[in-house]
């Protein structure tokens, strides 16, 4: 039975909203968690977004991820601790703050990981969650545009493009150089393997970013039995002993507070899921009880185990056009704009990165260890205000880019007070094991070798950056230290496992030692995925929605 829901107009300060699910967050996850528990009509759902509407755009158009790259408009501009790894410096960490969450603002790189990951995630004691479990959610979310087979699906609500046909002519030289270096072509990551190079699948449809608001809650809000709150910062999780019962949030100004009648589901992500729990009062307790906040649950390991895919390019000045040279000068983007706006085509239609790959640096590895990028522009030269994709080199640039795959460092993320607005403290560790630090190194020399290979060296004029002189292990490690960040990839703050002792949730994803409280985003991810991670938190979203529904028949 639906439970009643107050909408009315108002001051709802002094009103007390109930619904069978609050639902904290629109993103990759907390669209589909809406969408799947309000199909069926039964259950009234809340969703508390943070962020603001998604229809803007430069959030439509793919290319447009330049322009919300640090606009605080959609993007909540966290910023990390300085990070000994990284040379001191202070990385940038974007992440939606809209409907959609980073899928409304990320490359749309659509990558699922390799069926290993899911494999060593059931081994670990997470019962459903291997691959041969997963793959059939991941088929039904998707309408492959390369179509239907064994790994693929048509029909779904999320539309993958195939971009074979409409990426830049550099990309077949970076193709061949690949194979030339030792990889195979691979026309499917998704597919029977992962490793070798080819071009990627990318969360569009006729020209405009498939986020999982378009795909998933844009529909949902169509429900009468949803109500979908923007720029509502959910600031504390409400509890009756160890059950959660409600949420507070602010909106334009007001403190607010609905009710739960069957579960509060946090979708809110790797930085904000974490966050909210601490100043709710789960935790590590020590760090609780020194801001002041009561204990309602101890548990050290939300906000720990913090994993990323840390990346880096190695950019080239060509002897031939690249982007640059379209996307630069005025007429060019006249071109560009028009070609756009008349047929959603063109390179404003697709992500930055065209192509891409997965490699081994050690060949007696079982699967690869790093993730490969192509880009036919290059931006070495920086604009104020805004990553300068549409604002590229004056002169012929492309850059091959990496990031790792499971990297082994660990980092937090803690809040530093008890006030919700403070942002919480980000410390990544990047490169803080040998580890990591030999794979990079491998990775880097790798790209140079793909590089030097017939296929490119003969349209290569120079290499830009690092630049020739950087030769030596040792100056290539400092210059990797320097110049690499994240991806924009954090997984696993409140990891899934068996065990209370060092994970947050289950398998089924209640959170340990509480109840009517899941999780259900990418923070559960028990160990990173080998490629981006929004195809995955996608099907977490599918996969915990499925258990909620399954808990609640």
């Amino acid at each position: 039975m639906i439970q009643n829901i107050r909408m009315l107009a108002g001051d709802l300060s002094n009103s007390m909203q109930s619904y069978d699910f609050i639902i904290v967050g629109s993103g990759s996850a907390g669209s589909v968690v809406a969408e799947r528990l309000s199909a069926s009509g039964r259950f009234s759902v809340l969703v508390l977004e943070a962020g603001g509407t998604d229809r803007r755009f430069y959030v439509q158009m793919p290319l447009g991820y330049g322009k919300t790259f640090f606009d605080p408009a959609v993007n909540w501009n966290y910023k990390a601790e300085p990070d000994p790894g990284l040379a001191g410096n202070v990385d940038h960490w974007p992440r939606g703050k809209l409907l959609g969450g980073s899928s409304s603002i990320n490359a749309m790189v659509w990558i699922r990981g390799s069926a290993e990951d899911y494999d060593a995630w059931a081994a670990a004691g997470n019962s459903g969650w291997g691959y041969a479990d997963l793959l059939p959610l991941f088929k039904v979310i998707e309408d492959n545009e390369a179509g239907a087979d064994e790994w693929r699906s048509v029909g779904g609500p999320l539309h993958v493009t195939d971009c074979s046909r409409s990426v830049h002519p550099l990309t077949a030289r970076y193709l061949k150089a690949g194979q030339e270096a030792g990889l195979p072509l691979n026309p499917d990551f998704n597919g029977a393997s992962q490793e070798g190079v080819g071009v990627y699948q990318i969360s569009t449809r006729n020209g405009r970013r498939m986020s999982a608001a378009r795909a998933f809650l844009r529909p949902a809000m169509k429900r009468k039995n949803v109500r979908v709150e923007t720029q509502a910062l959910a600031t504390k999780i409400l509890f009756e002993g160890s059950r959660a019962v409600g949420v507070e949030y602010i909106r334009n100004g007001r403190t607010i507070t609905a009710r739960a009648g069957r579960e509060i589901v946090l979708c809110a992500g790797s930085i904000n899921t974490p966050q909210l729990l601490q100043l709710s009062g789960v935790g590590p307790a020590d760090l609780l009880r020194s801001l002041g906040i009561p204990v309602v649950h101890d548990n050290g390991n939300v906000g720990a185990n913090l994993q990323d895919h840390l990346g880096i390019n190695y950019t080239f000045k060509g002897k031939v056009p690249t982007l640059n040279q379209l996307l630069r000068p005025w007429w060019g983007k006249l071109y560009v704009g028009m070609q756009y706006l008349l047929s959603r085509s063109g390179p404003l239609s697709l992500s930055m990165n065209n192509a891409g790959g997965f490699f081994r640096t050690d060949p007696q590895l079982a699967r690869p260890n790093m993730q490969l990028y192509f880009q036919a522009f290059s931006t070495v030269i920086p604009k104020n205000g805004e990553r300068p994709i549409l604002t590229p080199d004056p002169w012929p640039g492309f850059s091959i880019g990496l990031s790792n795959c499971r990297p082994t460092s660990r980092g937090s993320i803690m809040i530093r007070s008890n006030n919700p607005l403070d942002y919480p403290k980000i410390v990544p560790n990047a490169y803080s094991t040998e580890q990591d630090v030999a794979e990079m190194l491998a990775a880097v020399k790798f790209v140079r070798r793909i590089a030097s290979m017939p296929a490119m060296a003969e349209i290569i004029e120079e290499e830009v950056l690092p630049g020739p002189s950087i030769a030596s292990d040792e100056d290539l490690i400092q210059d990797f230290r320097k110049r690499s960040g994240t991806v924009y990839h954090p997984v696993s703050t409140c990891r899934m496992g068996p065990d209370p002792s060092g994970s947050v949730v289950d398998p089924r994803l209640k959170v340990h030692g509480l109840a009517g409280l899941r999780i259900v985003d990418a923070s559960i991810f028990p160990d990173n995925i080998s490629g981006n991670t929004n195809a995955p938190a996608i099907m977490t979203g599918a996969k915990g929605a499925a258990m909620i529904l399954e808990d609640h028949k």
